[in-house]
């Protein structure tokens, strides 16, 4: 049995707690539904009509699945839209935690494909979700049909030391005694807009997260020219300007050089990791055009 990703029982209680308010907030509509994977059971929420284009959401790590999903609640108006609990993260799945430096993950995607019953569909990642849709489109590309990622990891990264000094310092600190007041330095870096309410949740699960989680710390792998050969169905990249840990400077010009098939890359300006609520929903606009089709090759920078 894996160790858990919790410190304490209490803190497993409260985050499960956080979750539980976080469903509710998707409003009635979602199903839970439960798939086996070789990594043990995962949970899935699904949403929008069945008879609708599937697609799948892949939320950020150390990160509440329902409240990243909550921002991209527009794809399920045109599309019946499963989003994964990411095993070895919070929430309602399995507490195997794959390396970030390996395939586990991709793995762990084609099972829960298989078991939603999905031959192909498209990915929507978001951060740490965008990683495992990379790594799936370089070991599975048959099962993806298309992908569009945002704020992603696994295509460039800042230097160690501006991760380190912008978001470990900060976190730390209030890791070593919370306060409400430290908190708000911890989320400054991540969220463009901290003090507008519809991001409360979301930051009061980022404090929850730092206090009782084993933190997934480590970043997953960036991707290569390489393993990404095979994959020729479009891409759409959306990187924020002012993102501490994957900024569109140096992501957008690597999704160039590694996607074949590049149909979209956007520059969030004056983004964050989390983007505003304006330019989430400008993002959702183009998801849904990018799923629809055809694709065309631009960028906004």
């Amino acid at each position: 049995m894996p160790e858990s990703i919790y410190k304490t029982p209490e803190g497993e209680a409260e985050i499960r707690t956080l979750y539980d308010e976080a469903l509710v907030e998707l409003g009635l509509g979602y199903e839970s539904l439960t798939v086996g994977t070789r990594l043990g059971d995962t949970h899935v929420i699904a949403l929008g009509a069945e008879g609708a284009p599937p697609a799948v959401f892949l939320p950020g790590a150390n990160a509440l699945n329902p409240t990243c999903l909550k921002w991209f609640l527009p794809l399920a108006e045109r599309h019946r839209l499963y989003a994964p609990d990411i095993v070895g993260q919070p929430g309602l799945s399995a507490q195997t935690r794959p390396s970030t430096k390996g395939d586990g993950h991709a793995f762990w995607m084609e099972d829960v494909l298989d078991g939603l019953g999905l031959e192909r569909a498209p990915l929507v990642g978001l951060s740490y979700g965008a990683a495992i849709a990379i790594r799936t489109m370089g070991l599975a590309p048959e099962r993806v049909s298309g992908a569009a990622l945002v704020s992603p990891a696994g295509i460039a990264a800042s230097p160690f030391l501006r991760i380190l000094g912008e978001i470990g310092a900060p976190t730390l600190i209030y890791r070593l005694r919370p306060t409400e007041a430290r908190l708000r330095r911890a989320a400054m870096p991540l969220f463009t807009e901290p003090e507008d309410p519809a991001f409360g949740p979301a930051i009061r699960q980022l404090g929850a997260a730092l206090r009782h989680l084993r933190l997934d710390a480590d970043l997953p792998r960036t991707a290569t020219e390489e393993e990404l050969a095979g994959f020729g169905e479009p891409v759409a990249v959306f990187a924020s300007e002012e993102d501490a840990l994957f900024p569109a400077r140096a992501v957008l010009p690597r999704a160039k050089e590694i996607f074949p098939n590049l149909a979209l890359a956007e520059f969030l300006e004056g983004c964050r990791h989390v983007p505003s609520k304006a330019a989430l929903g400008r993002v959702n606009e183009c998801v849904l055009a990018f799923l629809s089709g055809p694709k065309e090759t631009k960028s906004s920078r």
